[in-house]
């Protein structure tokens, strides 16, 4: 029978174990857009901060901030196997866009766990 400073600790390693998982899936949050040019379409990663920085959190952030500087640098996201071959949503490379190339930018949703880039 576990006594009762046992399962206190125990309880403690559960908390301490959760919260720094949630932490850590906090941290590496990434938001994906689908950009629609004339030839193609790609898909790009941002994180929650570097949407800040472009003075806002959705598509339309985005896209007014690539209107009003000409040019984004950001990464391309594809799908590529883990190490473990679990499918994921990952950075390829780093990309620039050019506003007048770019027609639209969507929120882009996957079922894939999704990497952040470096």
């Amino acid at each position: 029978m576990l006594s009762r400073c046992d399962l206190i600790k125990g309880a403690a390693v559960v908390l301490l174990t959760l919260s720094t998982q949630g932490a850590w899936a906090q941290e590496i949050k990434m938001n994906l857009f689908k950009i629609v040019t004339i030839k193609d379409e790609i898909i790009i990663g941002l994180s929650p901060d570097e949407l800040l920085a472009l003075g806002g959190n959705d598509a339309s952030a985005v896209a007014h901030a690539l209107a009003q500087k000409g040019d984004l640098t950001v990464w391309q996201y594809s799908v590529h196997r883990g190490q473990s071959g679990e499918m994921q949503q990952a950075p390829t490379a780093e990309i620039g866009l050019l506003a007048n190339a770019s027609l639209r930018v969507e929120p882009y949703t996957t079922p894939y766990q999704i990497m952040p880039h470096p």
